[in-house]
């Protein structure tokens, strides 16, 4: 990748200012690691309450598990999980993934904490609807392995930083990070979360800029 500007701010300095003005984020939410695969899928194009309340629909019926979701068909799974939004398709991807983890591990995910992070993304490419983000977002906060995250939010923010142009592909942007991080699932874990929670709150679509963390070194590449 290269650049028209020179980078006003490492990607290292910009979660250490991140983790010092908004603490640990803890993210992502979940209380076992099939439950952040099951919402990994469900949160795709929606806001996380909506997949939340999916989420909680199917544990109302004990159903948020593989035992629970295995032999359900997509057509069972869609009116369950309709505050998801585009159920039906969120459907047919959930049943896939939960066949898929029944053929390769056993439905058990802690088996794909013990896989290759790069193969075991290379596998979940390769089920129906799951996408680099969703992949990633699997293999780091469910199996554990340092692989980060981006998404809309990390092109906007980095974009504004001057730190990427935000029209590169999606693997470029990772490499970008990746190349100049320490590779650790827990900072990548965190980070991920603090780019989510800056772009909610300050960097917005129409950015509020005063009280941003990194207002005085942010250049707002593109910001009217």
């Amino acid at each position: 990748m290269r650049y028209r500007w020179k980078m006003a701010v490492s990607p290292k300095r910009v979660y250490r200012r991140l983790l010092r003005a908004r603490g640990p984020r803890g993210w992502w939410p979940g209380q076992t690691a099939f439950e952040v695969c099951v919402g990994a899928i469900l949160v795709q194009n929606t806001a996380w309450p909506n997949a939340e309340r999916a989420l909680r629909a199917l544990e109302s019926r004990s159903l948020l598990s593989y035992e629970g979701l295995k032999g359900m068909s997509a057509e069972e799974i869609a009116p369950i999980i309709r505050s998801s939004g585009t159920f039906n398709v969120k459907a047919r991807r959930l049943a896939a993934f939960v066949d898929f983890l029944g053929r390769r591990y056993g439905g058990r995910v802690e088996g794909m904490a013990r896989e290759d992070p790069w193969e075991l993304r290379r596998q979940l490419l390769g089920v129906p609807g799951i996408g680099r983000e969703t992949a990633d977002c699997i293999v780091l906060y469910a199996a554990g392995h340092p692989l980060f995250v981006v998404d809309g939010y990390t092109r906007r923010v980095f974009s504004r930083l001057g730190m990427i142009h935000g029209d590169e592909s999606y693997d470029d942007v990772q490499r970008f990070f990746m190349c100049r991080l320490p590779g650790d699932a827990s900072l990548f874990n965190d980070y991920h979360a603090q780019i989510v929670g800056l772009a909610q709150q300050s960097c917005r679509a129409r950015p509020v800029c005063t009280g941003c963390p990194l207002d005085d070194v942010c250049p707002k590449r593109g910001v009217a």
